[in-house]
């Protein structure tokens, strides 16, 4: 398999919340919720970096889709990690979150490895890590 990760996709339990949280207070570009118009289609598209998006689909559609059941989430069965250029960069993103709604457990701290790196929980428990980390810096 040649990696072609294209989108990763978070289920969430309320679409407009998770679109306000990641448009609003991350400041990700979205063009909103699209495909309202299929039954289980609602879903929002937010760019990362070139080829990557992020989505946000709501879970029961996500089961509705894939024919699995909806189960209990646990928050240590992803992450997801944002890479910045600094030290100060990890704090301003973790203060961003923190104004957004995130859920701060983990206040950023040198990290076993050299680096610097923080944790929180959007609105729907997902965990992203904020790493500053020297190295694998972002290209920018």
């Amino acid at each position: 398999m040649k990696p072609r990760i294209s989108v990763l996709t978070l289920g969430v339990d309320n679409l407009e919340r998770a679109v306000a949280f990641y448009r609003d207070g991350l400041g990700l570009a979205t063009e909103g919720i699209i495909g309202t118009e299929f039954e289980h289609g609602a879903v929002a598209f937010f760019d990362l970096q070139s080829g990557l998006k992020l989505a946000v689909w709501a879970q029961d559609d996500i089961a509705h889709d894939t024919g699995l059941p909806k189960t209990a989430r646990s928050p240590t069965g992803f992450t997801i990690g944002h890479n910045v250029s600094s030290k100060s960069e990890v704090d301003d993103v973790m203060e961003q979150a923190r104004k957004a709604g995130a859920t701060i457990f983990k206040e950023a701290q040198d990290t076993f490895y050299g680096g610097y790196a923080g944790y929180f929980q959007d609105p729907d428990g997902h965990v992203w890590e904020i790493v500053w980390n020297p190295a694998f810096l972002p290209a920018d």
